[in-house]
């Protein structure tokens, strides 16, 4: 395994780690969370693998600032805002504001997953499909995160995570949940599930045609010999 591909492996990882450190402090909460020390312990972390992930790769670009200008959201999106926040303030940081933070981080690992199907998948055509498959799971759950920790307390149609992640699917599908948010968090993500899932649906119908029309070009190809 080259040194590129360890880099990569350890982002994955790192990504990983960041969605189950998310998932640790909101599943088990019935009140807004007041994220605690490991979880923020964990963002430094999961930051620091991804700057030096960026850092890598630009010092080995060909021109390391045209590299920065066309990256730079991807630096941005590194840095641990919510550490430096919790330090400026002493810890005395609002609830909205740390979601917010932390939703600039996940940001990140949503880019560092794709990374990583690039990297996994040969095929052109089969990379883009997983791309979108682990875009759309990875999307969904995360929005049944925030969907929960925002509406869990005031919601009196949401009992428990699995309802929220039920609710987050059948939005995806645009089929829609008989859960309507309350909150203004929860009716942003409630409209941008429905564009997800109308904007990454269409791939499976292509994927799916594009598999049928190999399978018909090879039958012929048979039969004509």
């Amino acid at each position: 395994m080259t040194a590129s591909n360890r880099l990569d492996t350890l982002t994955l990882l790192a990504s990983i780690a960041l969605i189950t450190a998310l998932s640790i402090e909101i599943i088990p909460s019935k009140e807004y969370v007041v994220f605690s020390s490991g979880y923020l312990t964990t963002v430094l972390v999961v930051c620091l693998i991804y700057m030096a992930d960026f850092f890598v790769r630009m010092t080995s670009a060909a021109s390391s600032w045209r590299y920065l200008r066309r990256n730079i959201v991807v630096l941005l999106l590194s840095i641990p805002y919510q550490n430096i926040a919790h330090w400026v303030t002493g810890g005395h940081i609002s609830h909205d504001a740390a979601i917010i933070l932390s939703g600039i981080t996940l940001l990140r690992a949503f880019l560092a997953l794709y990374i990583i199907v690039r990297w996994l998948v040969d095929s052109s055509i089969n990379r883009l499909f997983t791309a979108y498959i682990i875009t759309v799971i990875v999307f969904t759950y995360i929005s049944a995160l925030i969907f929960y920790e925002y509406e869990a307390s005031v919601n009196p149609h949401l009992h428990g995570f699995g309802n929220a992640l039920w609710w987050a699917w059948m939005n995806v599908t645009t089929v829609g949940a008989a859960i309507f948010p309350v909150t203004a968090i929860g009716k942003i993500v409630c409209v941008l599930l429905p564009m997800l899932g109308m904007a990454m649906f269409p791939i499976f119908t292509v994927y799916v045609t594009n598999l049928y029309n190999a399978a018909v070009t090879k039958r012929k190809e048979r039969s004509s010999r």
